[in-house]
């Protein structure tokens, strides 16, 4: 089992809405942090603490650089288990990326070729990351906007190998899979489909916004689109009932909006039968 989160809908908690949190307590079954944001410890340790006390928390981290060259950086990793083990998180996650060289690290999620090559890496690197953290890992998909000249596997069956063979789960995001569809002619349906049913252990839904040129980018600063709301019910039907996050990262509405947005997750998960 890659997470104890309830099998109901969650919603990602950003600084700007903890102090609401703590005062209203929401009907929401558990929130999801950017560990990254509390490694400082003080005031907003403390105040995630209190959150903590009243749901379960996931840890989606966005800084370990999985796929980076230049190795995992210990730091990072030592921090990381500290916060897990002062939270205990009913979940811990990461990306399919990398954003690291010796001399740069980039405020990016960084795409991966789809390479034999870098499968190898990355089993390795996630059998690094799922032994200094003492618990497995969920990767996440990531959105892209260019293909790259090494891709030669499938999104699906990267994911599903690279499942596999480093015993790591899946955090599945629709939301990418639609970007990377629209994008790259990637299909999103295929990307399901290719998915072993017990690897997949959350799912995030997100909003995306849309270049003048075209292209869509994966920035979650709008509303979830139909599209993706119905990659949500397919989704669902195959895998059956999952954690479902909804993330806002940019733009951030009044909590109230974005409660409502988790209350159609709900709904969604309702019509199979499920309740937090």
């Amino acid at each position: 089992m890659h997470t104890s989160l309830p099998l109901a809908a969650g919603l990602g908690l950003r600084l700007p809405h903890i102090r609401e949190v703590i005062d209203s307590r929401p009907a929401v079954a558990w929130f999801e942090v950017h560990p990254e944001n509390y490694f400082g410890g003080g005031a907003n340790l403390a105040a995630l603490q209190r959150v903590r006390a009243d749901y379960p928390l996931s840890l989606h981290g966005v800084g370990m650089g999985l796929g980076s060259a230049v190795g995992l950086n210990a730091g990072h990793l030592d921090r990381f288990r500290g916060l897990i083990d002062a939270l205990e998180p009913a979940s811990i996650s990461e990306h399919l990326c990398w954003n690291r060289t010796d001399e740069e690290c980039y405020n990016d999620l960084l795409p991966l070729p789809y390479s034999t090559a870098a499968l190898d890496f990355m089993v390795e690197q996630i059998d690094r990351a799922q032994n200094a953290l003492g618990r497995p890992l969920l990767i996440e998909n990531l959105s892209s906007y260019v293909s790259l000249v090494d891709d030669a596997i499938p999104e699906g069956e990267f994911l599903a190998e690279l499942s596999r063979r480093s015993g790591c789960g899946l955090l599945l995001d629709l939301n990418n899979l639609h970007v990377n569809e629209h994008n790259l002619g990637r299909s999103a349906h295929a990307a399901l489909a290719a998915l072993p049913l017990h690897a997949v252990g959350e799912i995030h839904i997100a909003g995306f916004e849309e270049r003048d040129d075209g292209l869509w980018l994966d920035t979650h600063g709008t509303p979830v689109r139909e599209a993706v709301w119905d990659l949500l019910d397919a989704a669902l039907a195959r895998f059956g009932p999952l954690p479902v996050l909804l993330e806002r990262d940019t733009q951030l509405p009044p909590l109230a909006e974005l409660l409502q947005e988790t209350g159609r997750a709900q709904a969604a998960l309702d019509r199979l039968g499920v309740r937090p």
